[in-house]
């Protein structure tokens, strides 16, 4: 994290400060162990430390509401051990739950989940609160044999902060998990899925700058089996929304997948990727053994406040 402040001898459209920070983005594998594919409850005490480094983090699966049947597994323990050997000053509070982002269970394509949103945010800078938003529709239950996976368990959705990165400089910051699965129910909720982000960003975030990032489960590496469905999905939400992806950016190690990073300048204020890393090598355990499903992906961000 660096600042640099220009005070003398301004003209129009000059720098007036400029800086930079860190950015991860990590699905950090969150489900109770009982239903995880991983092993949760060893590695995300293993994942807190690791967050550390870098200025700002926004997780997935970092679910921090769950209905009260659940708070006799370890699960329960799992946000606050993620967070515990974390100094980031800011961080988003406990999701307040279904009734207050309107879910209700009356909607049968949104029955009443059983977790959060899991999406979180902790940052070197300040901001005030978090936006939770939830997907208007999920396919999946527990029972997998419906061919979804599983999306209606949990209260996916986006959440955004506004990051006041110095006087004057501020980027609102959107930390997403989007429905995931492959049937014909799960390929037309992802799309209304970026149609209902893209369309809170204009409203919201009119004119400002933003920073998108989290799992978006769209697959759109040429070649892929998902990639004819999920790359137009992608394309139109960068469309309409006038984000960049960091991979047309910089050189990714994986373009195309399904954990992204999208940007776009705004307030007059100007971001640019330098370098976009997955961070495979630093979140493992002892034996060299992935510490999620996902991998961890990093962006170094500068930014410029011009006049």
């Amino acid at each position: 994290m660096a600042l640099t402040v220009a005070v003398s001898g301004l003209t129009a459209c000059e720098p007036v400060a400029e800086g930079g920070f860190s950015l991860l983005t990590y699905n950090v594998a969150g489900l109770p162990q009982e239903i995880s594919p991983v092993t949760p409850g060893t590695n995300i005490p293993l994942i807190s430390p690791k967050l550390e480094p870098y200025d700002v983090v926004v997780t997935q699966e970092d679910f921090d509401w769950w209905i009260p049947e659940l708070d006799v597994l370890d699960f329960a323990e799992y946000h606050t051990r993620l967070r515990a050997q974390t100094t980031h000053p800011w961080a988003t509070g406990q999701h307040p739950g279904p009734a207050a982002v309107g879910i209700d269970g009356s909607d049968p394509e949104r029955p009443m989940p059983l977790v959060g949103d899991g999406n979180g945010i902790l940052s070197r800078f300040p901001f005030d609160g978090a936006d939770r938003v939830p997907w208007e529709h999920c396919f999946g239950s527990a029972d997998t044999s419906d061919g979804g996976a599983a999306d209606c368990l949990a209260m996916k959705g986006f959440a955004r902060a506004r990051l006041t990165l110095a006087d004057g400089v501020e980027v609102d910051l959107y930390t997403v998990h989007a429905e995931a699965g492959r049937t014909a129910a799960d390929t037309r909720m992802i799309a209304e899925d970026f149609d209902l982000l893209a369309g809170y960003i204009a409203t919201h975030s009119a004119g400002r700058a933003v920073i998108v990032a989290g799992d978006t489960n769209l697959h759109t590496r040429p070649g892929h089996v998902m990639e004819p469905v999920h790359a137009p999905i992608w394309t139109a939400f960068l469309a309409d929304t006038g984000l960049v992806d960091v991979c047309v950016a910089v050189e990714c190690q994986d373009p195309g997948g399904i954990d992204k990073v999208a940007f776009r300048n705004g307030g007059g204020v100007t971001l640019a990727a330098h370098e976009r890393r997955l961070e495979t090598d630093v979140f493992v355990d002892s034996e060299g053994r992935a510490l999620s499903d996902h991998p961890p992906v990093s962006v170094e961000f500068t930014w410029t406040l011009w006049a």
